[in-house]
């Protein structure tokens, strides 16, 4: 059975690419979301076994959310995104519980070997 992933990016031409990535490679998009508050409401909705998350987000931020959802599973396995320059929130994502973290723009590979290092495959 396919690993189900949840994307969750506020520019839609993100959530598109990383969907195009994660479906070539035989992972299963469950759902998306455009801000840390629609993230939230979805993960409780489809448990997704993964999610991918941008850190810079209008009403609440991908560390905000990523908190949120630890509270309620926190075996939840996030991987942030975020673009160049953003090292601090990237440490503040992973002291939060996110498990791995892509550049953008990104890079298929690199998307699809944190997946597989995140579930562990």
């Amino acid at each position: 059975m396919a690993n189900r992933i949840l994307i969750v990016d506020d520019a839609a031409f993100m959530r598109m690419m990383i969907r195009d990535i994660l479906t070539k490679n035989g992972f299963e998009v469950v759902g998306e979301a455009q801000d840390g508050s629609q993230a939230i409401e979805k993960f409780k909705e489809l448990k997704p076994d993964l999610i991918t998350m941008d850190i810079t987000m209008p009403e609440m931020d991908g560390i905000a959310a990523l908190k949120e959802i630890k509270k309620i599973d926190a075996g939840a396995k996030v991987i942030m995104c975020s673009a160049m320059g953003q090292q601090a929130m990237v440490i503040d994502a992973i002291q939060a519980g996110a498990k791995d973290f892509i550049v953008k723009p990104f890079q298929s590979d690199r998307v699809v070997e944190a997946i597989n290092k995140t579930l562990g495959a």
